[in-house]
Protein backbone atom coordinates (compact mmCIF):
# COMPACT_ATOMS: atom_id res chain seq x y z
CA UNK A 1 0.00 0.00 0.00
CA UNK A 2 1.21 3.46 -1.10
CA UNK A 3 1.77 5.75 2.24
CA UNK A 4 1.66 9.36 1.09
CA UNK A 5 0.76 10.81 -1.75
CA UNK A 6 4.78 12.25 -1.87
CA UNK A 7 5.28 8.31 -2.91
CA UNK A 8 2.16 8.55 -5.43
CA UNK A 9 3.72 10.71 -7.28
CA UNK A 10 7.27 9.13 -6.88
CA UNK A 11 5.97 5.90 -8.47
CA UNK A 12 3.75 8.14 -11.36
CA UNK A 13 7.57 9.34 -12.08
CA UNK A 14 9.00 5.77 -11.93
CA UNK A 15 6.46 4.21 -13.82
CA UNK A 16 6.72 7.23 -16.03
CA UNK A 17 10.56 6.23 -16.48
CA UNK A 18 10.09 3.01 -17.04
CA UNK A 19 7.49 3.22 -20.20
CA UNK A 20 10.10 6.08 -21.90
CA UNK A 21 6.76 8.08 -22.59
CA UNK A 22 8.16 11.59 -23.07
CA UNK A 23 10.95 11.28 -20.29
CA UNK A 24 12.34 14.81 -20.71
CA UNK A 25 8.88 16.49 -21.19
CA UNK A 26 7.55 14.98 -18.08
CA UNK A 27 10.60 16.09 -16.29
CA UNK A 28 10.19 19.95 -17.57
CA UNK A 29 6.58 19.87 -16.68
CA UNK A 30 7.91 18.24 -13.12
CA UNK A 31 10.45 20.41 -12.50
CA UNK A 32 7.30 23.34 -13.65
CA UNK A 33 5.28 21.94 -11.13
CA UNK A 34 7.62 22.20 -8.78
CA UNK A 35 8.43 25.70 -9.36
CA UNK A 36 4.83 26.87 -9.30
CA UNK A 37 4.73 25.55 -5.60
CA UNK A 38 7.96 26.36 -4.26
CA UNK A 39 6.91 30.75 -5.17
CA UNK A 40 4.56 30.11 -2.23
CA UNK A 41 7.65 28.46 -0.10
CA UNK A 42 9.89 29.28 1.94
CA UNK A 43 12.62 27.34 -0.26
CA UNK A 44 14.18 28.79 -3.04
CA UNK A 45 12.96 27.23 -6.50
CA UNK A 46 16.58 25.29 -7.41
CA UNK A 47 16.16 24.19 -3.55
CA UNK A 48 12.48 22.69 -4.25
CA UNK A 49 14.00 21.27 -7.90
CA UNK A 50 16.82 19.69 -6.08
CA UNK A 51 14.41 18.35 -3.19
CA UNK A 52 12.48 16.84 -5.74
CA UNK A 53 15.19 15.00 -7.60
CA UNK A 54 16.38 13.89 -4.68
CA UNK A 55 12.60 12.48 -3.60
CA UNK A 56 12.36 10.54 -6.47
CA UNK A 57 15.99 9.44 -6.75
CA UNK A 58 15.43 7.70 -3.19
CA UNK A 59 11.87 6.35 -4.29
CA UNK A 60 13.75 4.54 -7.27
CA UNK A 61 16.33 3.18 -5.38
CA UNK A 62 14.38 2.08 -2.64
CA UNK A 63 12.16 0.40 -5.09
CA UNK A 64 14.70 -0.94 -6.97
CA UNK A 65 16.29 -2.78 -3.70
CA UNK A 66 12.82 -4.17 -2.80
CA UNK A 67 9.24 -2.90 -4.02
CA UNK A 68 7.89 -3.21 0.28
CA UNK A 69 10.52 -0.83 0.87
CA UNK A 70 9.39 1.90 -1.38
CA UNK A 71 5.53 1.13 0.19
CA UNK A 72 6.43 1.15 3.18
CA UNK A 73 8.82 3.83 3.87
CA UNK A 74 7.68 7.37 3.84
CA UNK A 75 10.33 9.68 2.39
CA UNK A 76 10.11 13.85 2.71
CA UNK A 77 13.13 16.21 1.10
CA UNK A 78 13.02 19.98 2.54
CA UNK A 79 16.53 21.50 1.56
CA UNK A 80 18.40 18.60 0.87
CA UNK A 81 17.30 17.26 4.63
CA UNK A 82 15.65 13.56 4.57
CA UNK A 83 12.80 12.40 6.49
CA UNK A 84 12.51 8.52 6.85
CA UNK A 85 9.04 7.53 8.48
CA UNK A 86 7.39 4.04 8.09
CA UNK A 87 6.79 0.76 9.94
CA UNK A 88 9.27 -2.10 8.55
CA UNK A 89 9.43 -5.55 9.42
CA UNK A 90 12.88 -6.12 9.96
CA UNK A 91 15.88 -4.30 11.57
CA UNK A 92 17.83 -4.30 8.54
CA UNK A 93 15.30 -3.25 6.57
CA UNK A 94 15.78 0.08 8.79
CA UNK A 95 19.71 0.76 7.76
CA UNK A 96 18.84 -0.86 3.98
CA UNK A 97 16.62 2.87 3.69
CA UNK A 98 19.01 4.91 5.43
CA UNK A 99 21.94 3.68 3.10
CA UNK A 100 20.46 3.91 0.01
CA UNK A 101 18.93 7.72 0.91
CA UNK A 102 22.45 8.57 1.95
CA UNK A 103 23.87 7.21 -1.73
CA UNK A 104 21.98 9.81 -3.16
CA UNK A 105 23.79 12.88 -4.45
CA UNK A 106 22.55 16.17 -2.82
CA UNK A 107 21.46 14.89 0.48
CA UNK A 108 22.86 16.69 3.82
CA UNK A 109 21.09 14.69 6.36
CA UNK A 110 18.91 11.89 6.91
CA UNK A 111 16.65 11.47 10.08
CA UNK A 112 15.37 7.72 10.61
CA UNK A 113 12.30 7.50 11.91
CA UNK A 114 11.44 4.74 10.54
CA UNK A 115 9.94 1.97 12.77
CA UNK A 116 10.52 -1.87 13.13
CA UNK A 117 7.48 -3.35 13.92
CA UNK A 118 5.11 -5.62 11.93
CA UNK A 119 2.00 -4.06 13.38
CA UNK A 120 0.63 -1.60 10.85
CA UNK A 121 -1.99 -3.13 9.12
CA UNK A 122 -5.00 -1.61 7.09
CA UNK A 123 -7.04 0.08 10.02
CA UNK A 124 -3.74 1.55 11.81
CA UNK A 125 -3.10 3.00 7.98
CA UNK A 126 -6.63 4.43 7.57
CA UNK A 127 -6.38 6.29 11.47
CA UNK A 128 -3.27 7.68 10.15
CA UNK A 129 -4.47 8.92 7.18
CA UNK A 130 -7.36 10.63 9.01
CA UNK A 131 -4.99 12.17 11.71
CA UNK A 132 -3.17 14.00 8.68
CA UNK A 133 -6.11 15.16 7.58
CA UNK A 134 -7.08 16.65 10.33
CA UNK A 135 -3.64 18.20 10.91
CA UNK A 136 -4.18 19.33 7.81
CA UNK A 137 -7.12 20.78 7.74
CA UNK A 138 -6.63 22.67 11.03
CA UNK A 139 -3.57 24.50 9.73
CA UNK A 140 -5.03 25.33 6.40
CA UNK A 141 -7.68 27.32 7.91
CA UNK A 142 -5.59 29.27 10.29
CA UNK A 143 -4.28 32.45 8.79
CA UNK A 144 -1.03 32.57 11.48
CA UNK A 145 0.34 29.12 9.82
CA UNK A 146 1.56 28.83 6.56
CA UNK A 147 0.91 25.29 6.27
CA UNK A 148 2.43 25.29 2.39
CA UNK A 149 5.82 25.09 4.18
CA UNK A 150 5.04 21.64 6.40
CA UNK A 151 5.57 18.09 5.53
CA UNK A 152 2.98 15.62 7.82
CA UNK A 153 3.04 11.80 8.10
CA UNK A 154 2.07 9.82 10.26
CA UNK A 155 2.95 6.42 11.55
CA UNK A 156 0.69 4.36 14.17
CA UNK A 157 -0.75 7.57 15.70
CA UNK A 158 3.26 9.01 15.79
CA UNK A 159 2.35 12.47 14.10
CA UNK A 160 6.20 13.66 12.11
CA UNK A 161 6.34 17.34 11.06
CA UNK A 162 9.14 18.89 8.89
CA UNK A 163 9.66 21.84 7.27
CA UNK A 164 10.47 25.77 7.75
CA UNK A 165 8.36 27.37 10.47
CA UNK A 166 7.72 31.52 9.86
CA UNK A 167 8.47 31.18 13.44
CA UNK A 168 8.26 29.72 16.83
CA UNK A 169 4.58 30.97 18.05
CA UNK A 170 3.58 29.43 14.45
CA UNK A 171 5.60 26.46 15.28
CA UNK A 172 3.47 25.99 18.36
CA UNK A 173 0.32 26.59 16.99
CA UNK A 174 1.07 23.73 14.88
CA UNK A 175 2.43 21.34 17.59
CA UNK A 176 -0.27 21.99 19.39
CA UNK A 177 -2.44 21.09 16.81
CA UNK A 178 -1.07 18.25 16.29
CA UNK A 179 -1.06 16.90 20.10
CA UNK A 180 -4.91 17.51 20.48
CA UNK A 181 -5.97 15.21 17.67
CA UNK A 182 -7.80 12.00 19.14
CA UNK A 183 -5.55 9.04 18.79
CA UNK A 184 -2.06 10.91 18.38
CA UNK A 185 0.39 9.08 20.18
CA UNK A 186 3.38 11.44 20.06
CA UNK A 187 4.44 14.19 17.97
CA UNK A 188 7.96 14.57 16.52
CA UNK A 189 9.12 18.01 15.00
CA UNK A 190 12.12 18.37 12.99
CA UNK A 191 10.80 21.46 11.41
CA UNK A 192 13.35 23.98 11.63
CA UNK A 193 12.88 27.97 12.08
CA UNK A 194 13.20 30.36 9.23
CA UNK A 195 16.00 32.33 10.34
CA UNK A 196 18.23 29.07 11.33
CA UNK A 197 21.39 29.59 10.29
CA UNK A 198 21.52 25.83 9.48
CA UNK A 199 19.54 26.15 6.88
CA UNK A 200 22.17 27.32 4.92
CA UNK A 201 24.37 24.02 5.43
CA UNK A 202 27.77 24.69 5.73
Amino acid sequence: MVRSYAQILTLIALLGAALSLGGCTGALIGAGATAGVAIAQERSVGDAIDDTTIHVDIGRRLFEKHESLFRKVGVEVIEGRVLLTGAVAKPEHRVDAVRIAWTVGGVREVINEIEVTDKSGLIDFAKDVWITTQLRAQMLTDTQVSDINYSVETVNGVIYLMGIAQGQSELNRVTNYARDISGVRQVKSHVRLKGDSRRQGS
